[in-house]
């Protein structure tokens, strides 16, 4: 290895250590800036000592000699501080937070800028720190720096969070995403570094095992169903049996013996060995099933065991603790009280619970936003707190608790000014949210609702911390996409809290099947408030919406066939009707449906980049007997439900819809089987295809009534398939729709130039619109 190779894996060795060090030495810095000179400083001043010094030694190995400059002189700080040399000063902390996060910085560019370019900047840094070493004021100097922006800090260091716990030797090669798991025990732990992307996959492996377990419980069910119809054949051959002995009776009491007599005897004799041989046989072949079924039981229940162990145990390598975050939460609240000119303490709890990776990646900036309207918003200046006989210092508690086996909740709460109610509606007022008359009739939670929508905020400055009136609004949609909730309460003068409750892991999840216009869908079981059967008679109208009672009180009906657009199923007579109320105490609904088929195990699959907004649907997954079904997204239904429109009954159209068909190209598995199942569900006969030339060759050896297209495929491409068309005699007529992600003027031109009739752009697709441009076509 050359020296170059040699330096190279030392800085990338230097990087990953650096981040972990200063990490904990800012955390020491923020204990020491709370009590100086209390219980605990001197070991606090050790552990920082410690920290530069190996630093130092780590600096000089990987040859960054600006960095070692400024990690000296930061030793011989902590050194003048354990001798007693020199004094805690409220300069000096800024001082070395600053230096540690111009380290920080440094470290994060290694590889791309060099410490060397910031000479200039590292010798203010070395002067700032020596003039603290020798007890002088560190003076009105001026740093290099650029202003404080928390957030992208906090995410900068989070992002490195999955490396850390432990030293181990250089690893071959060194990558950003890497995720150190430990023992957590007092003794000498043990650690491996693996990319995340091996992980990730290995997670994805695991998860697709959930199938074979759900195959397993399809065929115990099927060899049940086998058992039940062996059970009826066996009753019907008892009868005929039966039958055959009371016909061998009535043969010979009438005690003639002609030929007739004689030949039906015979006949009914041999019907009777046979009917007796085919007893015999179904016994043994229900002997057999039962066996086989029991084998069945055995095999599931050990396939069971072995996925959800697998499962678990991939979890568990995939999970963090929330402390990998509230370690940062003290030096952003540091940060934002003292550009606020506020004095603010932060206390944290359940750090030891921890979350599936994606979920904690995901919510990093909903609740930095938070914590930052708590420093803004909430916590008043120290005059004000005084003049309101408040604590001089403001407090932010940070909570985190599990609620039961696969949900967390997370608490912000502050002791500040709270939220002022009639500012909130006022706001509302403005932007047009509400009216006026409207606002006057809402409750107390209705109006905390308002904060989550976008543009209403109550603050009159817009800042470069918040006043937009638009973080609350990306809040709740972060959290509720990751099928959790968020609510606030406050009192005014006394301060607020948020709450955030968050499923565990994204992986896999209790779902409830059901059926509606000739489809089956999954609800998420945790987004279900209650599963009921409603008498037709109880059913109002009030207001011009239908109503069902329920606990005392009228709740909105909607039919989910409605509210999805789907055709609904033939009605036929039923003295009950299967409903789902979804949402919370204060907005519940009721969703009529066909039929509530089954709660299971639930293997979530995304729609992938290219589908990853489409209305009411949160994604899809592959049910036990190989069908591919929609999960619905709760959020977005009872949205929609608000302003639901009847669809046409399927005797309507459903006629009509199926005499056309339908091809349709498309090289995702998961975008072919949304687009065949939503205009499968409208009644027309529909053919899939992967790619332009089988859609092509399949096109020339049977007639279809129009094509709906992928654009990106592979072999042959969407826009060259309609080329082709048009120029085909017999084709030249065929009505073609492009469904694609190429959402560029120029992609949309072209789409247009070669022949298309529509071209649809999938991030802004839904159901209806292409129902609505294939009926146009057709």
């Amino acid at each position: 290895m050359n020296n170059v190779d040699l330096i190279r894996k030392l800085q990338a060795a230097f990087k990953t250590e650096a981040k972990e060090r200063l990490r904990e030495l800012s955390s020491d810095l923020i204990k020491l800036e709370k009590n100086p000179g209390g219980d605990g400083c001197d070991e606090v001043i050790e552990s920082m000592f410690r920290q530069v010094h190996s630093l130092k030694g780590a600096s000089r190995s990987a040859g960054l000699r600006e960095i070692e400059k400024i990690i000296k002189a930061l030793e011989n700080v902590f050194s003048a501080l354990k001798r007693k040399q020199i004094k805690i000063m409220p300069e000096m902390m800024d001082v070395l937070h600053h230096a540690t996060d111009t380290l920080a910085d440094f470290a994060d560019t290694l590889g791309n800028n060099q410490p060397s370019d910031h000479k200039n900047q590292v010798c203010e840094i070395v002067e700032q720190i020596n003039a603290l070493s020798s007890g002088e004021s560190p003076g009105k100097t001026k740093f290099v720096k650029k202003k404080p922006e928390p957030v992208k800090e906090a995410i900068a260091i989070i992002k490195e969070e999955e490396s850390h716990k432990k030293e181990i030797p250089p690893p071959k090669e060194f990558a950003e995403d890497t995720l150190t798991k430990s023992d957590r025990s007092k003794d000498k732990t043990q650690t491996v570094r693996v990319s995340l992307k091996k992980l990730d996959l290995l997670m994805l492996q695991a998860e697709e095992m959930l199938q074979v377990k759900l195959l397993a419980n399809q065929h115990k069910n099927e060899l049940e169903h086998i058992i039940e119809m062996l059970e009826l054949l066996q009753k019907e051959w008892g009868r005929v049996a039966d039958t055959t002995r009371i016909l061998t009776q009535i043969i010979k009491k009438k005690g003639e013996s002609g030929n007739r007599e004689r030949s039906a005897l015979n006949s009914v004799s041999k019907l009777m060995a046979l009917v007796a041989s085919n007893q015999d046989q179904s016994r043994i072949f229900e002997s057999r099933l039962i066996s086989l079924v029991r084998s069945a039981h055995r095999d599931k229940r050990v396939i069971s065991e072995l996925v959800e162990r697998l499962l678990k145990d991939m979890k568990d390598v995939l999970m963090l603790p929330f402390s990998t975050f509230l370690e940062i939460i003290p030096k952003i609240v540091r940060d934002l009280s003292r550009d606020q000119g506020k004095n603010v303490k932060v206390s944290m709890e359940g750090g030891e619970i921890e979350i599936d990776r994606k979920i904690l990646e995901e919510m990093k900036d909903p609740l930095i936003h938070v914590l930052r309207n708590c420093v803004d918003h909430g916590i008043e200046k120290q005059a004000l707190r005084k003049k309101n006989q408040k604590p001089p210092m403001g407090t932010i508690k940070v909570m985190v608790s599990q609620v039961n086996g696969d949900r967390i909740e997370i608490s912000i709460s502050d002791d500040g000014a709270g939220i002022d109610l009639e500012k909130v509606k006022e706001a509302a007022i403005e932007k047009n949210v509400v009216s006026r008359q409207e606002a006057s009739g809402l409750s107390d939670k209705e109006v905390f609702d308002l904060i989550f929508q976008s543009e209403v905020t109550t603050s009159s400055i817009v800042t470069d911390i918040s006043g937009r009136g638009l973080g609350m609004a990306i809040v709740r949609e972060k959290i509720e996409r990751l099928g959790g909730k968020v609510s606030i309460e406050s009192r005014l003068g006394q301060g607020t809290i948020i709450r955030a409750l968050l499923p565990i892991t994204l992986a896999t999840f209790r779902g409830v099947l059901v059926e509606a216009g000739n489809q089956q869908f999954v609800v998420p079981t945790a987004s279900v408030n209650q599963v009921v059967r409603i008498n037709p008679d109880d059913v109002k109208t009030v207001e011009n919406r239908k109503t069902i009672p329920l606990n005392g009180h009228r709740i909105p009906l909607v039919r989910l066939d409605d509210v999805l657009e789907i055709p609904p199923k033939e009605q036929t007579f039923a003295s009950k009707i299967p409903a789902l109320v979804l949402g919370t105490r204060e907005k519940r609904i009721a969703f009529s449906l066909d039929n509530v088929l089954d709660e299971e195990e639930i293997l979530f699959k995304s729609l992938g980049n290219q589908l990853s907004r489409v209305r009411n649907i949160y994604g899809a997954t592959v049910l036990g007997n190989r069908k591919v079904v929609s999960i619905l997204n709760v959020t977005d239904l009872i949205k929609s439900a608000m302003h639901v429109r009847p669809m046409v009954a399927r005797g309507a159209v459903g006629k009509k819809a199926a005499q056309i068909s339908v091809l349709v190209a498309e090289d995702s598995i998961t975008s072919r089987m949304l687009l065949k199942t939503i205009l499968e569900s409208a009644g027309y006969r529909v053919k899939t295809v992967i790619d332009g030339l089988e859609a092509l060759t399949e096109l020339k050896q049977t007639k279809y009534n129009l094509l709906v297209s992928d654009v990106d495929m592979p072999r042959m491409n969407g826009f060259v398939l309609t080329e082709k068309i048009r120029k085909d005699k017999t084709l030249g007529d065929l009505p073609v729709i492009l469904v694609t992600a190429l959402h560029s003027r120029e992609d949309r031109e072209r789409g247009i130039d070669v022949g298309a009739n529509a071209y649809i752009v999938k991030s802004s697709f839904d159901q209806s619109n292409l129902l609505e441009v294939v009926q146009k076509y057709i």
